[in-house]
């Protein structure tokens, strides 16, 4: 029905300091409403947790209700939606937050991959054609200069071996690597392909500035497919109109 993305406050900014959101490749997710062909709703935060527990309740300036006000945006204008899908594996802590989220909110909270065999969700992600590269590295055995940009497919096998070796999460859900889906089977409209990266190294690893990047068209795409909406509903919280950019 529609897709739903947080963004930092700061354009550029490529990494805010969030217990629970990604932040990194930002710049390139608003493409992805023309991808898929759905409305992208998004809304800016700072990315601060002030309940930083397990468990959360209602605190005012938390970033998870950043996602309460973006979700409630999205049921405004989108009445029927009934559930949100989120990418949770491991994390309690993230669960947890959108699940509490979704109950203020009436909708059901899913996670097809909750707890489900990391190997085989990456088995699996690969298999399906999802194309999704590495734009941030932070682990023991991730080099920056060799790694960055490379496709989850590519670095599979490098995965498991830091797994044997390491013991890190093979999906990732130790921090130790983010990716950014340049295609996959929901993308029925275009693919992205990027133009200009720049790796940008630090202390903890690496990250891979998209500075350009652009987007094909798939065949039999309807030419009308880049009128999917970009909908920025940072000033709802104030009763402002949504804006679509």
């Amino acid at each position: 029905v529609a897709l739903a993305n947080l963004l930092p406050t700061e354009a550029e900014v490529d990494e805010l300091d969030s217990f629970c959101f990604q932040t990194v490749g930002h710049n390139v997710v608003s493409a992805y409403a023309t991808c898929c062909g759905l409305p992208l709703f998004r809304r800016r935060f700072s990315g601060e947790a002030k309940q930083t527990g397990m468990a959360y309740s209602e605190t005012k300036g938390d970033e998870v209700e950043d996602l309460f006000l973006l979700l409630k945006a999205v049921k405004k204008r989108i009445p029927e939606v009934q559930a949100v899908s989120s990418g949770a594996i491991a994390s309690d802590y993230q669960r947890l937050r959108v699940e509490e989220v979704c109950s203020r909110l009436g909708l059901l909270s899913l996670a097809y991959m909750w707890h489900q065999p990391q190997a085989k969700l990456l088995r699996q992600m690969c298999a399906a054609g999802i194309q999704a590269v590495l734009i941030k590295v932070a682990a023991i055995g991730l080099d920056p200069t060799k790694h960055l940009g490379k496709s989850l497919a590519e670095m599979e096998a490098h995965l498991h071996s830091l797994q044997r070796k390491y013991d890190v999460n093979v999906c990732g859900e130790g921090g130790e690597y983010e990716t950014l889906t340049l295609d996959c089977p929901l993308f029925t409209q275009a693919r992205i392909k990027l133009t200009e990266t720049e790796a940008v190294h630090d202390s903890q690893g690496g990250m891979l500035k998209i500075r350009r990047f652009e987007l094909e068209r798939k065949q039999g795409a309807p030419p009308d497919a880049s009128a999917a909406e970009v909908i920025d509903v940072t000033g709802d919280a104030m009763g402002d109109a949504p804006v679509t950019v």
